[in-house]
C-alpha cells in the first residue's frame, strides 16, 4: 500500500468540498450523509492463496503480484468508475496448500467479507476447488497462476485464466530443446508429481517428446510427498539425454538435489514451473545453473500499457519494491488486477456489487481483448480452453549465472542454450 496515509477525516473533507454541499458547524466541515457514505467506499477483492504448507513460497509469490497491482492502482487514486475513484483493499485467505481449505476460504471471502471479486490461487489443485464456489455465488475469479487445463475443460462461467494452460506449452518446450541442442538429443525421461498441474505438465512433456521423435525411457508419476531417491535412480539407469519433470517449486528443487547426490546430470534438465521463482535459485545456488523452464513473459518484450508502463518498467519497479526479480507468474498475477480494473470501469458500478452486477462483471471480463505489459489478453469463448488466455507464446528459459534468460525460440532469445550440461 502507499506510504501516504489518507485518514477518513481527510477523505470526508475532500468529498464535501467536491460535492459543493458542505456546511460549517462548530468550526468543522460538515459533509452530507450521502457524500460521506460514498467517500468511505472501497472495492474489496479477495485472494485465496497458499500462504502456508507445501506451496507457500509460490503462494507468497502470487500474493506479491496481486498486491503490486493494488499498490499501483491505489497510488493513482484508485479505480475510476463514472468519474469517481475508489481505493482497493485486498483480503487474503490462507488455503494452507489444501484444496478443501481453499474452498472454505473462498466461501468466507464471499459470504463474510462480501468481496466484489476474487483473485485465484497459485496451484491448480486449490484453484479447481475454488471454481465451483465462485460459480455458485456468481463472483468473478481471475486466476493469475493456475495452469492445469482441468480448470477450463468444465467451461467455468466465473473463472478466467491469465497464463496459457500447460498442455499448450510443455510440448513445445521439448521441441525447442531438440531443435536447438547440438548434438540433438534422442531420448527423454518424463516424471511428475501426481497432482493436477504436475501430471498435466508431465503429459505435455510426453506429448512433446513423441512429436519430436524422442525415445521415452520413463513416463511415470509419483506421490507429491514421495522419497525421490528411488524415483531418480530408476530414471538415470537408462541414461536419458533429457529429464523432464512436472512439479511445483519444492519438488523441482528436490529433483536437482537428488540428481546431484547421485552424481548424475542429463544433457538437459527441464522442469515446468518453479524454475523461474526466486526461491529456486536461492535454495540451489550454483546447482541451479543450466536448469531449463518454460515462461510466457520476459521483461525484454516490447509490451506496455497505461497502468504499469513497459514490461521492463514493471520488472524494475517490482524488483525495487520486493528486492527480487519478477517472473511470469508475478507478472500474470499483477495483470489480473489490470483486467479487473478495466472491467469494473466498463461496468460503471461502485463498490458493494450486487449479484446481478457481479454476473455482468463476469460477462465483461470474458469479453476482454487488450494488450498489456504482459502481452495480449483474450479469453477463449468455447472449447477445452474456455476462459483461458491462450495467446501468449511459450519460451524456453534457462538459469545462467543465477539469472533467468530466454534461450528459444531464436526470435526472442536473450542468450545461447547451454547444452549439453557439464560439457
Amino acid at each position: 500500500m502507499s506510504n501516504k496515509r489518507i485518514t477518513r477525516r481527510t477523505v470526508l473533507s475532500l468529498a464535501g468540498v467536491a460535492a459543493g454541499g458542505a456546511v460549517l458547524g462548530r468550526g468543522r466541515l460538515m459533509v452530507p450523509a450521502r457524500a460521506a457514505e460514498e467517500a468511505g467506499k472501497e472495492f474489496k477483492i479477495g485472494a485465496v492463496l497458499e500462504l502456508s504448507g507445501a506451496d507457500a513460497s509460490g503462494g507468497h509469490l502470487a500474493q506479491r503480484g496481486y498486491e503490486f497491482w493494488v499498490d499501483t492502482v491505489n497510488k493513482a487514486g484508485g479505480i475510476e468508475v463514472g468519474g469517481k475513484k475508489y481505493p482497493v483493499r485486498m483480503i487474503s485467505q490462507d488455503s494452507r496448500s489444501q484444496p478443501a481449505a481453499g474452498a472454505q476460504a473462498a466461501s468466507r471471502l464471499i459470504n463474510e467479507e462480501k468481496v466484489d471479486a476474487i483473485f485465484g490461487s497459485y496451484t491448480s489443485g486449490v484453484q479447481l476447488a475454488i471454481n465451483p464456489i465462485c460459480a455458485k455465488y456468481k463472483v468473478p475469479c481471475i486466476a493469475g497462476s493456475a495452469e492445469s487445463p482441468g480448470n477450463w475443460t468444465p467451461q467455468p462461467q466465473f473463472t478466467f485464466g491469465i497464463i496459457p494452460s500447460v498442455d499448450l506449452t510443455a510440448d513445445k518446450a521439448l521441441k525447442f530443446i531438440v531443435e536447438t541442442g547440438t548434438p540433438k538429443p534422442t531420448s527423454a525421461a518424463i516424471i511428475g508429481a501426481n497432482e493436477p498441474f504436475s501430471k498435466d505438465a508431465a503429459a505435455g512433456f510426453a506429448a512433446g517428446a513423441k512429436e519430436a521423435g524422442l525415445r521415452i525411457t520413463t513416463n511415470t508419476l509419483f506421490p507429491p510427498t514421495a522419497d525421490l531417491s528411488p524415483v531418480i535412480s530408476a530414471v538415470i539407469a537408462d541414461k536419458p539425454d533429457i529429464i523432464a519433470v512436472g512439479g511445483h517449486d519444492t519438488i523441482l528443487i528436490n529433483v536437482v538435489k537428488t540428481l546431484k547426490a547421485q552424481n548424475y546430470m542429463p544433457k538437459a534438465l527441464i522442469q515446468h514451473y518453479g524454475v523461474t521463482e526466486p526461491a529456486f535459485v536461492e535454495a540451489l545456488g550454483k546447482d541451479a545453473d543450466g536448469v531449463l523452464g518454460i515462461i510466457d513473459w520476459d521483461p525484454g518484450f516490447p509490451y506496455k500499457d497505461d497502468v504499469f508502463g513497459t514490461a521492463q518498467e514493471f520488472a524494475d519497479n517490482y524488483k525495487a519494491k520486493y528486492k527480487v526479480d519478477a517472473d511470469y507468474t508475478g507478472a500474470g498475477c499483477a495483470v489480473s488486477g489490470e483486467v479487473l480494473q478495466l472491467a469494473l470501469k466498463q461496468l460503471g458500478k461502485g463498490p458493494g456489487l450486487s449479484e446481478d452486477d457481479r454476473a455482468q462483471l463476469a460477462k465483461i471480463i470474458g469479453e476482454t481483448d487488450i494488450h498489456t505489459f504482459y502481452g495480449p489478453i483474450k479469453f477463449d469463448q468455447s472449447g477445452a480452453h474456455f476462459h483461458d488466455n491462450t495467446l501468449p507464446p511459450p519460451m524456453l528459459a534457462q538459469i545462467q549465472g543465477g539469472k533467468v534468460v530466454s534461450v528459444a525460440p531464436k526470435d526472442v532469445s536473450r542468450a545461447k542454450l547451454i547444452y549439453p550440461l557439464g560439457a
